[in-house]
């Protein structure tokens, strides 16, 4: 549904869009012969204002498809609602360094053969009611199918990769085409198992309201009796006759996974009668790589570039080097920040980077539990200054209170520790926070982060991570190693005010003293969050495992 190109398209919202630019990017790189489908999002996302209050305004973003995309001329049309919806795509092109390409086709009914409503079929990311959110993944499923068809690809697709459950009535045009000729009523299972042999399914999220699910009447009379009656036939309805995204996905996918080892459980525990692997996500080291630490590398390994798991040589850089390179990325965000709010934050302070979507289960207020105590410490510890960013969906009430309270808290504690909202927390910030800051937080309610991918991008600029152990984290920390845990191994989350106990004991006890008072020690941290981090958690890595467990097992890569 999201895909993070760059930032100038704003047709991404958050971590899910940028993972799935990533993945393009490294398949460009690896040279894998990959096609990739998404939706035009015209309105884009939202530009985000925070008022001195706190409060999170919306606008819409102004962007023309024209100035940066390619319109191509072929139309599909598909039905909803017993319409005729005409479809067109724009094709934008991602170049790996070796020069192999990968095309990517955003989907558009902004056209005058269309009513004015399906015109805005295309417009809005996550936007609108049920209604129109079932009628946006038809576009995406159903019409995604038939564009690859006018486009020529078609005939060349060996695996679609239904990446979360918004795409996945594409499997219901593809059993349509597996019957074209025969009678609904004739379907058997070798029908269901031929479609599944050429899918393959990520789950992306452990919160319900990520499961898109849609009533029968609904179903009905946007889909057709027809459609609906195949899906029954399928056995892809559940008990109550609903459709539920991921359920479809499920049943007609031969390879599904979740995103991190701990997601996988999770995932398996909440749809038992399908086996479900996990490749563990990454991010693409040369994107977010801050071009101090990219020189660093390039000095010390130049095959970094090509291949992801030299990093893993980071090990030899001499700690001093590191420490410069940050240092040089560090005084570039602060620059930033000074040109976004006035504000002079001081290089010699510890700064903490918290960014992601800003939404309740994520806590980013989880450090401000009890304001005296962290004032206690910064003013005992040494001084601290906190930078936040992310964006509430517009109609997450929750999410706005949260950046509410962190600029209410922002001014309580002004005078002892500086905490700075950022606005805007888009591709652009996000390079230069994860490589800017000193220590990356993060914690979410567990079992809720699927994996998470910025400390990701923060470790592939020697910022280690301070995080709650779930998603990617449970696999990439190593106590005082590569960074600290906040709160206990064990699966599901005690009481916010113990897992607060602990990060201000951490904070306290171990993490500012090593900053300030052990700088060479820190920057030990720092360099194996590279080696031992940034080497494996990143998109190279995971696009191969995707070519060799799921769309090619046991098969050699097909020919270019």
């Amino acid at each position: 549904m999201e895909i993070c190109l760059e930032q100038r398209i704003p047709t991404y919202s958050g971590g899910l869009g940028v993972l799935a630019g990533d993945t393009l990017r490294s398949a460009a790189d690896l040279g894998v012969p990959m096609v990739a489908v998404t939706l035009l999002h015209r309105k884009g996302y939202f530009h985000q204002h925070i008022d001195e209050s706190g409060q999170q305004i919306e606008s819409p973003v102004a962007w023309n498809p024209e100035d940066l995309l390619t319109a191509l001329e072929p139309r599909c049309c598909i039905a909803i609602n017993g319409r005729t919806v005409y479809v067109r795509a724009w094709r934008y092109t991602v170049h790996g360094q070796n020069g192999h390409v990968v095309p990517v086709f955003l989907l558009d009914t902004d056209l005058p053969e269309n009513s004015e409503w399906d015109r805005t079929l295309t417009d809005t990311l996550y936007g609108g009611d049920a209604h129109y959110r079932l009628c946006q993944e038809i576009v995406l499923g159903m019409g995604g199918a038939a564009m690859l068809q006018l486009v020529g690809c078609d005939d060349n697709v060996l695996r679609y990769h239904i990446n979360e459950g918004h795409a996945a009535l594409l499997t219901l045009t593809l059993l349509e085409r597996h019957l074209a000729g025969r009678a609904d009523g004739d379907l058997t299972d070798a029908d269901i198992e031929a479609i599944r042999q050429r899918c393959v399914f990520t789950t992306h999220t452990p919160v319900p309201a990520g499961h898109d699910r849609f009533p029968e009447a609904q179903v009905l009379s946007v889909l057709g009796e027809r459609r609906v009656g195949l899906l029954r036939l399928a056995n892809c309805l559940d008990e109550s006759g609903s459709l539920n995204m991921t359920l479809l996905a499920l049943r007609l996918s031969r390879y599904v996974n979740g995103v991190a080892m701990r997601h996988r459980e999770i995932s398996q525990g909440m749809f038992p009668t399908y086996r479900i692997d996990s490749i563990t996500n990454g991010v693409h080291a040369r994107t977010w790589t801050s071009e101090s630490m990219g020189n660093l590398f390039d000095e010390h390994f130049p095959e970094w570039r090509r291949d992801s798991m030299y990093l893993r040589y980071a090990i030899t850089i001499p700690l001093e080097k590191v420490r410069d390179a940050h240092a040089r990325s560090k005084a570039a965000l602060l620059e930033e920040v000074r040109r976004r709010t006035g504000a002079a934050l001081d290089p010699a302070v510890l700064t903490i980077g918290f960014a992601r979507r800003a939404t309740p289960y994520k806590r980013a207020d989880l450090i401000f539990t009890d304001l005296d105590r962290l004032r206690a410490i910064a003013q005992a510890g040494g001084r601290l200054q906190i930078l936040y960013g992310g964006k509430a969906h517009p109609r997450d009430e929750g999410g706005k209170q949260l950046i509410h309270h962190i600029v209410d808290a922002a001014h309580e504690l002004d005078g002892v520790v500086r905490v700075l909202y950022l606005e805007n927390y888009e591709m652009d910030l996000a390079r230069l926070l994860t490589s800017g800051v000193d220590v990356w937080l993060n914690n979410p309610m567990k079992p809720l982060e699927a994996s998470g991918t910025s400390g990701m991008k923060a470790a592939l600029n020697a910022v280690p991570s301070f995080s709650v152990l779930d998603g990617w984290w449970i696999e990439g920390h190593i106590e005082g190693v590569t960074g600290w845990s906040i709160g206990g191994p064990g699966p599901d989350t005690p009481e916010s005010s113990v897992e607060a106990d602990d990060l201000y004991t951490k904070l306290e006890q171990v993490i500012l003293p090593l900053f300030y008072n052990a700088p060479l020690e820190f920057a030990k941290v720092m360099r194996y969050a590279i080696a031992l981090n940034g080497s494996f958690f990143n998109t190279q890595r995971m696009v191969m495992q995707y070519v060799r467990n799921a769309y090619f097992p046991m098969e050699r890569l097909p020919e270019r």
